[in-house]
């Protein structure tokens, strides 16, 4: 029997099939946009309380798919297991069931026995952590080899000294804020020297971030330090591990509070350069220009201040980011974290498009899922399903830490 509708009804399933429509398409859009595709709910823990300031992803059980190890702050540490698809599962346990004021998170081989290690570095307990790796997804704590403990923001990792192992440079604060230069022992690999004497200038640090990079194209790794209170500073390595500042070769137009250093070459020259990531304040007052301030390298290791013609202004603070090429252009685009300062308020986490120049423009409803609201911190990048293509994991502060799959 074939049901005839009356004008009513047809009228009543019409306006019922646009409602759907309607409804269908915004949690689509809300979840995916053609660049991303917000998985969080279906492939990772959901903790929407935890404090996820840092991720770093690597195969740490030797399975060929990219897991993730996260810094959490006042809670242990965590190791979340990739199945291969992209989905997580928490393997508890891993990390010391310690709770520690954690802020930054490195992994690497320091041992040279072929299985990945883990460091990270706390702020106000002071206690720093070191693992090393057992290839299958476990660690054994030797944290007792780290040779001091302070309150440490910045962290990071690379041969600075040329001897074939990873270094360590540890960015602190305080009231004693002398950051950290730990060189790997190269009779006992996975111990550390202290040579922060020898390697670093006493200075009043500050520092929230610490960034290694070749900048004057010597081959060797040089440093940024990306201060909460200003200056930022640059120094040159001479391939031994000793540094030395450049004050003339960085401008810095105005104060910052930096977060988080990035280096890449932004305008298609073949040099690195510089971009600090910085606050209005921590979760305070409105005090500095938050903006996101890009610094050209000539060619030589001199760095000037272009923001005001290459980045949009922006009134929302920074914690963290990433480079990538999101719209495959072959052209270094970026993703930025967001807050809201004041009132310490959730946002939407930013994308930035590379016109090829080194001319950034504000592209978020294009790039990133509305779904992406959150206290945004440390973002990791890397292909999670082994589709080919860069997926995001992105920690945040009190907020659910969130997958996006690249497209």
């Amino acid at each position: 029997m074939i049901m005839k509708l009356s004008p009513y009804g047809k009228s009543y399933l019409i306006t019922t099939l646009l409602i759907f429509t309607f409804i269908h398409n915004s949690c689509s859009q809300s979840m995916e946009t053609r660049y991303f595709k917000d998985v969080t709910t279906s492939h990772l823990p959901i903790d929407p309380e935890a404090h996820t300031l840092d991720v770093a992803l690597a195969d740490v059980n030797g399975d060929g798919h990219l897991d993730a190890i996260l810094a959490v702050e006042n809670l242990p540490n965590r190791l979340y297991l990739n199945d291969g698809s992209g989905k997580f599962n928490w393997k508890k346990g891993v990390f010391a069931e310690e709770s520690h004021d954690t802020e930054h998170v490195r992994i690497g081989d320091f041992d040279k026995d072929g299985n990945l290690d883990v460091i990270f570095v706390a702020e106000d307990d002071r206690s720093h952590e070191f693992y090393l790796g057992n290839g299958d997804g476990t660690f054994r704590n030797v944290s007792e080899r780290l040779p001091a403990r302070s309150e440490a923001n910045g962290l990071d990792i690379g041969d600075v000294n040329g001897d074939g192992l990873l270094d360590v440079i540890v960015g602190n604060t305080g009231p004693t804020p002398q950051s950290f230069l730990w060189l790997n022992d190269p009779e006992k690999p996975g111990y550390f020297i202290d040579y922060t004497k020898e390697g670093l200038p006493k200075l009043r640090w500050e520092t929230q971030s610490a960034k290694l990079a070749d900048l004057n194209n010597d081959g060797i790794l040089d440093l940024i330090a990306g201060n909460e209170v200003p200056p930022n500073r640059l120094f040159f390595n001479d391939g031994k591990g000793h540094f030395t500042e450049q004050p003339e070769r960085l401008e810095l137009k105005v104060p910052l509070h930096t977060r988080e250093v990035l280096t890449f070459d932004a305008n298609g020259d073949k040099h690195p350069d510089i971009l600090f990531l910085n606050l209005t304040s921590n979760g305070g007052a409105f005090e500095k220009d938050p903006t996101a301030r890009l610094l050209i390298n000539d060619g030589k290791g001199n760095f000037k201040d272009e923001t005001a013609k290459r980045i949009p202004k922006q009134d929302y603070s920074t914690y963290a980011g990433a480079v990538i090429d999101f719209n495959r252009d072959g052209q270094p685009d970026l993703i930025l974290s967001a807050i809201k300062t004041p009132p310490f308020q959730a946002m939407q986490v930013q994308a930035l498009q590379n016109d090829g120049k080194g001319n950034f423009k504000q592209v978020t409803s294009e790039v990133i899922p509305e779904s992406t609201v959150g206290r945004s911190w440390g973002i990791a990048l890397g292909d999670v399903n082994g589709d080919g293509k860069v997926d995001l994991f992105i920690g945040q502060w009190g907020t659910q830490a969130r997958l996006l799959l690249g497209k």
